[in-house]
């Protein structure tokens, strides 16, 4: 990413809430914590943004607070085979007529194209991936209300009452910000809250997540692993979270972007 788009990229995360950690945005940016430290400099002399310690401000807060993690359209061309692999072997699990929940993100995303030939009834909290499915499919689509957060292109909703509890589905397929021995990993807690309910609603949940979340990181937990009835990956993944994911109880999908999918034996 070249100067003036990580610039960009850091006023848009100082936007989007009131402070912004250097961890945050070199995340955000994929560079390196020195390079970070320096463009927050430029910016403040520039009188664009605070600096203040450990990150930096934007010198008119926004009323309204965005969620943490990376927006969806800077995700959404990252492991991008990995991620069409994962979701081919996720709708290879749906069955015509199957309710499921659907969370938003952008590896889920990728299912609304191998769904074009299926007929379910899908419940979803993104308008992306209700969109599309309501455009190039002809799955029934429900999506959830509540407000919209426009960097991750979701809906949620922070009351018990909402209609969450009336969809029951055979199987929920979320995504995560990391994965660890601790278990799920989100970056805030809206997501944590959301989640969870739908969760509570599927019979069985399905973990997407590409290899590269095995390195990730967040302060919390959605649940821990044992939650979680299958996990597809893709072929990069190692054999120590491999065996991680194995030991924990899920069962383990592994999706290659070159030969299909493959399960991995059953240990113990």
């Amino acid at each position: 990413m070249i100067e003036s788009e990580r610039h960009r990229t850091i006023l848009s995360a100082v936007q989007a809430r009131p402070v912004a950690t250097v961890a945050e945005l070199v995340e955000l940016t994929d560079a390196s914590e020195a390079t970070v430290r320096r463009d927050i400099a430029t910016l403040h002399m520039q009188k664009k943004v605070r600096r203040v310690r450990g990150g930096v401000e934007s010198l008119a807060p926004p009323q309204f607070v965005g969620l943490a993690g990376r927006p969806f359209e800077m995700n959404a061309t990252r492991q991008i085979a990995e991620k069409r692999a994962i979701a081919q072997a996720a709708v290879e699990l749906c069955a015509d007529g199957d309710a499921i929940i659907i969370n938003g993100g952008t590896t889920t995303f990728q299912m609304v194209h191998p769904l074009a030939n299926r007929r379910c009834l899908v419940f979803t909290n993104s308008f992306p991936i209700a969109e599309h499915l309501l455009k190039q499919s002809k799955n029934t689509v429900m999506l959830a209300g509540g407000t919209i957060y426009r960097e991750q292109n979701i809906v949620l909703s922070p009351f018990e009452n909402d209609v969450t509890k009336n969809f029951a589905a055979r199987r929920m397929f979320l995504g995560a910000q990391g994965v660890s021995r601790l278990g799920v990993m989100e970056g805030d807690p809206l997501i944590i809250q959301a989640e969870t309910k739908l969760i509570g609603q599927a019979d069985e949940v399905v973990l997407m997540v590409d290899s590269t979340k095995f390195r990730h990181r967040s302060s919390l937990i959605l649940c821990s692993l044992d939650r979680i009835d299958t996990l597809i990956t893709d072929d990069r993944i190692t054999d120590a979270d491999a065996a991680m994911v194995e030991a924990a109880g899920p069962r383990l999908v592994v999706a290659s972007p070159r030969r299909g999918r493959a399960e991995m034996p059953a240990t113990g």
